[in-house]
């Protein structure tokens, strides 16, 4: 990416996040980045369309992490407790990730706004995946899969509500509670404790 556009996005990015997206101004970027307007317009057409960039780099580096974490290995629980630790990890400490779940893409063009549904629903295949595929190999308990994965997204996506990166837990102490907590319910007798001794040596 070129690196002038990259610092035009990282700027909005965060502007997004302190003010929202529909307090933001193209002006209000423009005197961030000590550039002028048109010159703004030379990489983006609209405030849209860098909203809609934000969403592809923090999606595409969601999935970029899953897939060096999982690598097709262990358990279904297993891959799932992964996929909640590198998730949240994601959102708290690289702002691309928290647009994902902080911005509302239903203030957007319904074109768009389908555009970026369509990604979202990606990573929520991946998690309803793992926990089917916990139910299938018997590492995870009978339940039901759309409503697991429903409330384990709404809970990481939570985070970006009250997380402060001056808080006492560091992104990374936040990520392994998030993880124990959201799939430790959810083990059957023979995996969840092992499980939790997996906890304290996971790594990306």
């Amino acid at each position: 990416m070129d690196v002038k556009r990259e610092a035009v996005l990282r700027t909005a990015a965060h502007l997004f996040l302190e003010h929202g997206y529909q307090k933001s101004s193209m002006s209000m970027l423009a005197a961030q980045l000590k550039i002028t307007k048109p010159a703004l317009y030379y990489y983006f057409r609209n405030k849209e369309e860098i909203l809609v960039e934000c969403y592809r780099n923090g999606i595409a580096y969601i999935e970029n992490l899953l897939k060096q974490t999982n690598s097709n290995e262990g358990t279904g629980l297993r891959k799932l407790f992964m996929y909640v630790e590198t998730y949240a990890e994601a959102l708290v400490s690289y702002d691309f990730g928290r647009c994902v779940s902080m911005l509302d893409e239903s203030e957007l063009s319904p074109a768009t706004r389908r555009e970026v549904r369509t990604m979202k629903r990606r990573l929520d295949s991946t998690l309803r995946g793992y926990v089917e595929e916990g139910m299938a190999d018997g590492s995870i308990r009978p339940c039901n899969p759309k409503l697991v994965s429903f409330a384990i997204a709404g809970a990481i996506n939570w985070i970006g509500t009250w997380y402060h990166p001056d808080g006492d837990l560091s992104p990374r102490e936040i990520a392994a509670e998030y993880a124990q907590i959201l799939t430790g319910g959810l083990g059957t007798i023979s995996t969840g404790c092992s499980l939790e001794n997996k906890a304290a040596t996971s790594r990306f």
